[in-house]
């Protein structure tokens, strides 16, 4: 089963919480799509600023985006006036008070998504790509990680026929839920057709429960 299920979803409620961090009795199906339109809109409009993650909290008629970047100096701007204005054009779309929260990712070369895309970037500037993904392997081990599999499957290098190329170093425990595994897809588009980069990062294990705002809610008690 590690094989199928995305190793995040497999972990929520464990050592993972959910990127959209709110309740509604009614109109959840327009919310969840208002939420999916803000995470496109930011990705497409914040493209060289590289993404990592979009948390979306709500109040009644409020909105607090946390996004989490490794260029944030692109996000903010200069003097924040870029920051304003992604402000002032979320506020326009949802038509409610937006607030904006700019975190900084230390090490890109552990964020599984800002991995994807690097790879992926490369395979559409038409670098090798076994050289792509050896050298995102090396520089990921390099960095810390406990293990990682990297996994490119298309037309590589212009080949006829599709097919799947994967590389692995280190460990990568996808059974094991106290396990942090960050798992990230991307795709290229080149000249020949679309190929797909999979990512799994493992980060080390969590042997307690995660405390702070980013923890996920305990189980609720059963009457025995």
């Amino acid at each position: 089963m590690g094989q199928k299920t995305n190793p995040i979803g497999m972990r929520l409620g464990i050592i993972n919480n959910w990127d959209s961090r709110w309740f509604a009795r009614k109109d959840y199906a327009k919310l969840l799509e208002e939420d999916l339109f803000i995470r496109k809109y930011l990705k497409k409009r914040l493209s060289q600023a590289g993404i990592s993650k979009i948390v979306i909290q709500r109040a009644v008629s409020k909105v607090t985006v946390n996004i989490s970047t490794a260029r944030p100096g692109l996000v903010i701007g200069r003097r924040g006036q870029q920051v304003d204005q992604l402000r002032d054009e979320l506020q326009h779309i949802t038509k409610k008070a937006v607030f904006l929260n700019i975190d900084e990712v230390k090490k890109p070369d552990l964020d599984a998504t800002l991995v994807a895309e690097h790879v992926a970037r490369q395979l559409e500037q038409r670098v090798s790509f076994r050289r792509a993904m050896k050298k995102a392997l090396a520089s990921t081990m390099r960095s810390g990680a406990g293990g990682i599999r990297i996994v490119c499957s298309g037309r590589l290098g212009g080949s006829e026929m599709a097919r799947t190329e994967s590389y692995r170093d280190g460990r990568v425990p996808l059974h094991t839920l106290r396990a942090q595994i960050e798992f990230a897809r991307a795709t290229a588009r080149t000249i020949y057709g679309t190929c797909g980069v999979k990512i799994w990062i493992f980060k080390g294990e969590i042997l307690e429960r995660p405390k702070g705002p980013d923890a996920p809610a305990a189980p609720a008690a059963r009457n025995a």
